[in-house]
Protein backbone atom coordinates (compact mmCIF):
# COMPACT_ATOMS: atom_id res chain seq x y z
CA UNK A 1 0.00 0.00 0.00
CA UNK A 2 1.13 3.52 -0.98
CA UNK A 3 2.08 5.52 2.27
CA UNK A 4 -0.05 8.24 0.85
CA UNK A 5 -2.96 5.87 1.01
CA UNK A 6 -2.43 5.97 5.02
CA UNK A 7 -5.76 7.90 6.75
CA UNK A 8 -4.53 11.72 7.95
CA UNK A 9 -4.53 10.42 11.91
CA UNK A 10 -2.09 7.75 11.34
CA UNK A 11 0.80 6.88 14.01
CA UNK A 12 3.07 7.39 10.93
CA UNK A 13 1.33 11.07 9.85
CA UNK A 14 1.07 11.99 13.33
CA UNK A 15 3.46 15.38 13.90
CA UNK A 16 5.99 15.26 16.56
CA UNK A 17 5.98 17.84 19.32
CA UNK A 18 7.85 21.01 18.83
CA UNK A 19 11.37 21.57 20.27
CA UNK A 20 9.82 24.21 21.80
CA UNK A 21 7.34 21.88 23.39
CA UNK A 22 9.82 19.47 24.26
CA UNK A 23 11.73 22.17 26.45
CA UNK A 24 8.35 23.33 28.48
CA UNK A 25 8.31 19.75 28.96
CA UNK A 26 11.72 19.34 30.52
CA UNK A 27 11.24 22.59 32.15
CA UNK A 28 8.34 21.75 33.95
CA UNK A 29 9.75 18.40 34.97
CA UNK A 30 12.80 20.23 36.39
CA UNK A 31 10.45 22.39 38.38
CA UNK A 32 9.03 19.22 39.91
CA UNK A 33 12.05 17.46 40.42
CA UNK A 34 13.36 20.63 42.24
CA UNK A 35 9.96 20.94 44.63
CA UNK A 36 10.09 17.82 45.48
CA UNK A 37 13.60 17.64 46.39
CA UNK A 38 13.07 20.64 48.12
CA UNK A 39 10.26 18.92 50.15
CA UNK A 40 12.70 15.52 50.93
CA UNK A 41 15.50 18.02 52.49
CA UNK A 42 12.40 20.06 54.77
CA UNK A 43 11.66 16.04 55.76
CA UNK A 44 15.16 15.21 56.31
CA UNK A 45 15.96 18.31 58.73
CA UNK A 46 12.80 17.56 60.59
CA UNK A 47 13.81 13.54 60.91
CA UNK A 48 17.86 14.70 61.73
CA UNK A 49 16.00 16.85 64.90
CA UNK A 50 13.31 14.32 65.83
CA UNK A 51 16.15 11.82 65.94
CA UNK A 52 18.48 14.19 68.19
CA UNK A 53 15.13 14.53 70.51
CA UNK A 54 14.96 10.92 70.49
CA UNK A 55 18.29 9.55 71.81
CA UNK A 56 19.27 8.69 74.95
CA UNK A 57 21.43 9.17 77.44
CA UNK A 58 22.36 12.22 76.24
CA UNK A 59 24.36 13.88 78.94
CA UNK A 60 22.54 17.59 80.19
CA UNK A 61 19.89 17.02 77.23
CA UNK A 62 16.38 16.83 76.50
CA UNK A 63 14.98 13.37 75.81
CA UNK A 64 11.65 11.48 75.88
CA UNK A 65 12.65 9.96 79.08
CA UNK A 66 13.52 13.57 81.04
CA UNK A 67 14.30 17.42 80.80
CA UNK A 68 17.76 17.09 81.55
CA UNK A 69 19.22 20.01 82.70
CA UNK A 70 16.61 21.92 82.16
CA UNK A 71 13.98 22.80 83.83
CA UNK A 72 11.58 25.88 81.01
CA UNK A 73 11.27 22.81 78.51
CA UNK A 74 10.77 19.02 77.87
CA UNK A 75 10.37 16.71 74.81
CA UNK A 76 7.21 18.34 74.89
CA UNK A 77 8.08 21.66 74.04
CA UNK A 78 10.91 20.52 71.28
CA UNK A 79 8.47 19.20 69.95
CA UNK A 80 5.95 21.62 69.51
CA UNK A 81 8.90 23.79 68.06
CA UNK A 82 9.97 21.17 65.39
CA UNK A 83 6.04 21.36 64.47
CA UNK A 84 6.37 24.93 63.55
CA UNK A 85 9.64 24.57 61.74
CA UNK A 86 8.31 21.81 59.39
CA UNK A 87 8.10 25.01 56.74
CA UNK A 88 11.28 26.61 57.05
CA UNK A 89 14.00 24.34 56.34
CA UNK A 90 11.93 24.13 52.87
CA UNK A 91 12.02 27.76 52.14
CA UNK A 92 15.28 28.05 53.02
CA UNK A 93 16.48 24.86 50.65
CA UNK A 94 14.37 26.78 47.90
CA UNK A 95 16.23 29.95 48.52
CA UNK A 96 19.48 28.32 48.19
CA UNK A 97 18.95 26.82 44.98
CA UNK A 98 17.60 30.18 43.54
CA UNK A 99 21.23 31.13 44.61
CA UNK A 100 20.04 33.76 47.04
CA UNK A 101 22.62 35.94 48.94
CA UNK A 102 23.28 35.40 52.74
CA UNK A 103 21.11 38.32 53.61
CA UNK A 104 18.11 36.56 52.41
CA UNK A 105 19.10 32.83 54.26
CA UNK A 106 20.11 35.38 57.14
CA UNK A 107 15.88 36.86 57.19
CA UNK A 108 14.57 33.33 57.03
CA UNK A 109 16.53 32.14 59.84
CA UNK A 110 15.48 35.34 61.86
CA UNK A 111 11.71 34.51 60.71
CA UNK A 112 12.02 30.83 62.00
CA UNK A 113 13.15 31.90 64.72
CA UNK A 114 10.47 34.43 65.98
CA UNK A 115 8.12 31.21 64.78
CA UNK A 116 9.84 29.09 66.83
CA UNK A 117 9.37 31.34 70.17
CA UNK A 118 5.89 31.80 69.69
CA UNK A 119 5.35 28.32 69.52
CA UNK A 120 7.17 27.57 72.57
CA UNK A 121 6.27 30.31 74.55
CA UNK A 122 9.57 32.48 74.39
CA UNK A 123 11.44 28.99 74.79
CA UNK A 124 14.85 29.20 72.70
CA UNK A 125 14.92 24.99 71.70
CA UNK A 126 16.28 25.37 68.09
CA UNK A 127 18.27 28.51 67.58
CA UNK A 128 21.28 26.47 66.63
CA UNK A 129 19.98 24.40 64.92
CA UNK A 130 17.66 26.62 62.86
CA UNK A 131 21.30 27.89 62.13
CA UNK A 132 23.22 24.95 60.80
CA UNK A 133 20.82 23.23 59.67
CA UNK A 134 19.44 26.04 57.77
CA UNK A 135 22.85 26.65 56.32
CA UNK A 136 22.99 22.73 54.99
CA UNK A 137 19.32 22.65 53.15
CA UNK A 138 20.55 25.96 51.34
CA UNK A 139 23.78 24.78 50.19
CA UNK A 140 22.17 20.88 49.12
CA UNK A 141 19.82 23.13 47.77
CA UNK A 142 22.07 25.33 45.64
CA UNK A 143 24.17 22.16 44.52
CA UNK A 144 20.67 20.41 43.31
CA UNK A 145 19.84 23.85 41.48
CA UNK A 146 23.10 23.17 39.62
CA UNK A 147 22.23 20.00 38.59
CA UNK A 148 25.18 18.16 40.61
CA UNK A 149 24.16 14.31 40.51
CA UNK A 150 22.32 13.01 43.89
CA UNK A 151 23.79 11.98 46.24
CA UNK A 152 25.18 15.07 47.34
CA UNK A 153 28.65 14.61 49.07
CA UNK A 154 29.59 16.13 52.45
CA UNK A 155 32.67 17.77 50.42
CA UNK A 156 30.32 19.29 48.36
CA UNK A 157 28.25 20.82 50.84
CA UNK A 158 31.25 22.47 52.77
CA UNK A 159 32.61 23.96 49.70
CA UNK A 160 29.18 25.30 48.35
CA UNK A 161 28.72 27.31 52.26
CA UNK A 162 32.65 28.47 51.62
CA UNK A 163 32.57 29.81 48.13
CA UNK A 164 29.04 31.05 48.31
CA UNK A 165 28.26 32.44 51.76
CA UNK A 166 31.94 32.48 53.29
CA UNK A 167 31.81 36.17 52.79
CA UNK A 168 28.38 36.29 54.27
CA UNK A 169 29.13 34.49 56.91
CA UNK A 170 32.33 36.42 58.49
CA UNK A 171 30.34 39.33 58.60
CA UNK A 172 27.73 37.60 60.00
CA UNK A 173 30.22 36.84 63.01
CA UNK A 174 31.62 40.70 62.90
CA UNK A 175 28.55 42.79 62.82
CA UNK A 176 25.93 40.84 64.56
CA UNK A 177 23.63 44.27 66.10
CA UNK A 178 22.12 42.27 68.58
CA UNK A 179 24.35 40.69 71.77
CA UNK A 180 23.30 37.09 72.69
CA UNK A 181 24.16 35.31 74.97
CA UNK A 182 26.54 33.32 72.62
CA UNK A 183 28.19 35.95 71.95
CA UNK A 184 28.82 37.64 75.22
CA UNK A 185 29.95 34.86 76.37
CA UNK A 186 32.49 34.60 73.65
CA UNK A 187 33.43 37.55 74.33
CA UNK A 188 34.01 36.96 78.19
CA UNK A 189 36.22 33.67 77.75
CA UNK A 190 37.42 34.20 74.05
CA UNK A 191 35.91 30.61 72.73
CA UNK A 192 34.16 30.66 69.55
CA UNK A 193 30.69 30.29 69.09
CA UNK A 194 28.19 29.14 66.34
CA UNK A 195 28.89 32.10 64.04
CA UNK A 196 32.91 31.47 63.91
CA UNK A 197 31.96 27.43 63.56
CA UNK A 198 30.00 28.43 60.27
CA UNK A 199 32.20 31.01 58.45
CA UNK A 200 35.58 28.66 58.84
CA UNK A 201 32.48 26.09 56.99
CA UNK A 202 31.91 23.89 60.83
CA UNK A 203 35.05 22.04 61.36
CA UNK A 204 33.72 20.36 64.06
CA UNK A 205 30.96 19.05 61.98
CA UNK A 206 33.30 17.90 59.02
CA UNK A 207 36.03 16.80 60.57
CA UNK A 208 35.19 15.62 64.04
CA UNK A 209 31.59 14.58 63.98
CA UNK A 210 30.59 12.94 60.80
CA UNK A 211 33.77 10.68 60.58
CA UNK A 212 32.99 9.78 64.26
CA UNK A 213 29.76 8.89 63.44
CA UNK A 214 30.38 6.66 60.54
CA UNK A 215 33.60 4.91 62.02
CA UNK A 216 30.66 3.02 64.59
CA UNK A 217 28.88 2.72 62.16
CA UNK A 218 31.59 0.71 60.05
CA UNK A 219 32.19 -0.89 63.63
CA UNK A 220 28.66 -2.62 63.16
CA UNK A 221 27.89 -0.52 66.50
CA UNK A 222 24.47 0.60 65.48
CA UNK A 223 22.73 4.06 64.98
CA UNK A 224 22.55 4.98 68.39
CA UNK A 225 25.92 3.74 69.23
CA UNK A 226 27.25 6.09 66.69
CA UNK A 227 25.57 8.91 67.45
CA UNK A 228 26.24 8.97 70.79
CA UNK A 229 30.13 8.52 70.50
CA UNK A 230 29.67 11.85 67.95
CA UNK A 231 27.87 13.42 70.61
CA UNK A 232 30.86 12.68 72.84
CA UNK A 233 33.72 13.77 70.31
CA UNK A 234 32.01 17.20 70.43
CA UNK A 235 31.16 17.20 73.83
CA UNK A 236 35.19 16.38 74.10
CA UNK A 237 36.41 19.06 71.68
CA UNK A 238 34.67 22.18 70.78
CA UNK A 239 34.08 25.37 72.85
CA UNK A 240 30.17 24.96 73.34
CA UNK A 241 29.01 28.63 74.32
CA UNK A 242 25.93 26.93 76.19
CA UNK A 243 28.19 25.68 78.65
CA UNK A 244 30.05 28.80 79.65
CA UNK A 245 26.87 30.63 80.20
CA UNK A 246 25.72 27.73 82.28
CA UNK A 247 28.66 26.97 84.26
CA UNK A 248 31.44 29.01 83.37
CA UNK A 249 34.91 27.85 82.26
CA UNK A 250 34.56 24.95 85.03
CA UNK A 251 31.68 23.60 84.10
CA UNK A 252 32.88 23.32 80.20
CA UNK A 253 35.99 21.62 81.40
CA UNK A 254 34.20 19.48 83.87
CA UNK A 255 32.08 18.38 80.30
CA UNK A 256 35.43 18.45 78.23
CA UNK A 257 36.69 15.98 80.78
CA UNK A 258 34.20 13.80 81.72
CA UNK A 259 33.52 13.36 77.21
CA UNK A 260 37.19 12.35 77.19
CA UNK A 261 36.93 9.80 79.93
CA UNK A 262 33.50 8.23 78.16
CA UNK A 263 36.08 7.72 74.64
CA UNK A 264 39.14 7.11 76.70
CA UNK A 265 37.21 3.98 78.18
CA UNK A 266 36.63 2.42 74.93
CA UNK A 267 33.23 4.41 74.25
CA UNK A 268 30.39 2.68 73.00
CA UNK A 269 32.60 -0.34 72.18
CA UNK A 270 32.36 -1.51 76.14
CA UNK A 271 29.63 -3.37 77.13
CA UNK A 272 28.43 -0.84 79.74
CA UNK A 273 28.24 2.23 77.75
CA UNK A 274 24.98 3.17 78.77
CA UNK A 275 25.39 2.47 82.14
CA UNK A 276 28.36 4.96 82.11
CA UNK A 277 26.49 7.72 79.95
CA UNK A 278 23.81 7.84 82.04
CA UNK A 279 26.18 8.27 85.35
CA UNK A 280 27.69 11.29 83.19
CA UNK A 281 23.78 12.08 82.43
CA UNK A 282 23.03 12.80 86.69
CA UNK A 283 26.40 14.79 87.17
CA UNK A 284 25.58 16.99 84.32
CA UNK A 285 21.69 17.41 85.82
CA UNK A 286 23.07 18.04 89.39
CA UNK A 287 25.16 21.07 88.06
CA UNK A 288 23.32 22.55 85.42
CA UNK A 289 25.21 21.60 82.36
CA UNK A 290 23.44 21.21 79.05
CA UNK A 291 26.17 20.79 75.99
CA UNK A 292 23.19 22.29 73.42
CA UNK A 293 26.12 23.43 70.40
CA UNK A 294 27.15 19.48 70.15
CA UNK A 295 23.26 18.48 70.24
CA UNK A 296 22.67 21.10 67.11
CA UNK A 297 25.71 19.44 65.66
CA UNK A 298 24.78 15.90 66.28
CA UNK A 299 21.45 16.68 64.74
CA UNK A 300 23.82 18.09 61.63
CA UNK A 301 25.65 14.78 61.29
CA UNK A 302 22.52 12.73 61.16
CA UNK A 303 21.81 15.55 58.52
CA UNK A 304 24.61 14.71 56.39
CA UNK A 305 24.22 11.04 56.76
CA UNK A 306 20.74 11.08 55.40
CA UNK A 307 21.74 12.95 52.39
CA UNK A 308 24.16 10.48 51.46
CA UNK A 309 20.86 8.61 50.71
CA UNK A 310 18.94 10.84 49.13
CA UNK A 311 18.61 9.73 45.51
Amino acid sequence: MMLSNFPADSPSRAALPSPQLRREDMQRQCVRQQRTFCLRLGQLALRSLYRELQLYPKPGLVSPLDSGSHDDMDAGTFMRSLFALRHYFIRITRAGMAGKEFAMLKQLGMDAEQTMLQATGGVNTHRGAIFCLGLLCAAAGYCRGRSMPLPLSAAAIRATLLIQWGDGLSRHMQERAVISHGRQVAQQYAVSGASEEAALGFPSLFEIALPRFLQTLGAARGYDAAAIDTLFALMASISDTNLYHRGGPAGADKVRSSARQFLEAGGSATNDWRERAISCHKVFIRDKLSPGGAADLLAATYFLHGLSYLR
